[in-house]
């Protein structure tokens, strides 16, 4: 990774900032993205190591090209931009599926498009999902439904753009997220194998395995400790 340059879409937050920290420390060059230019500014700061912050949003996919004009060559491509979704068929809030729904596929599709000759044939990227297409819950119809396009994207995508390779990555509930620390997470934790949820650490070295291991390509991996086991 030393001498690198990854670009982590989504890493002012949650486990965006921690991929993004995860990779500076191991010596590469972070360009992390937020919403507006000063949430990147201010998480590229406190992350450190020469990371770079700039303004993307992803629901606005028309103006991503322009956002990242300034971006070079590019090793390793993270995207990990979210939004949290509750919404259920009987209440559905249209504008918000809509929003989601273009972040997470049109959004990301646009930064691998706009990217894309930036990218060298060694390059990777990781797209991520979430277990919730597996686990649904009630709620979740938007967020189930955009994370199984993920899967498909990260195959499409595999094979139209190789040999850059492309993988996705689906975690659990991550124990020490801000978005589910303060969670009752007992009945989660007491099915999963290892006895314990999975931590924003694992999932970070999840990421740099994906981006590292040159065999591994247009997989789906969970990261769960077992959860689905029962």
């Amino acid at each position: 990774m030393s001498t690198s340059t990854a670009v982590v879409i989504g890493g002012t937050s949650g486990i965006g900032k921690a991929v993004s920290e995860f990779l500076a420390t191991r010596g590469a060059t972070v360009i992390l993205t937020g919403r507006t230019e000063e949430s990147a500014a201010a998480a590229a700061a406190e992350i450190g190591f020469g990371a770079i912050g700039v303004g993307v949003d992803l629901s606005e996919p028309g103006s991503i090209e322009a956002a990242l004009a300034d971006i070079g060559q590019v090793d390793h491509l993270v995207l990990a931009a979210i939004e949290r979704d509750a919404n259920s068929v009987a209440s559905y809030d249209l504008a918000g599926a809509s929003r989601l729904v273009t972040l997470k596929l049109v959004g990301y599709t646009e930064v691998v498009h706009t990217l894309l000759n930036r990218l060298k044939p060694s390059s990777s990227i990781v797209m991520f999902g979430g277990l919730a297409l597996l686990r649904p819950y009630p709620g979740s119809t938007t967020v189930s439904t955009v994370n199984g396009g993920i899967t498909g994207l990260v195959r499409a995508l595999a094979c139209e753009i190789a040999p850059i390779r492309v993988n996705g990555l689906h975690p659990g509930i991550i124990g020490d997220s801000p978005a589910w620390i303060d969670k009752s997470n007992d009945p989660v934790r007491d099915r999963t194998p290892i006895g314990r949820l999975v931590t924003m650490a694992e999932i970070a070295h999840a990421v740099a395995f994906l981006l590292d291991n040159t065999g591994v390509n247009g997989i789906n991996l969970t990261v769960d400790g077992g959860w689905l086991l029962k």
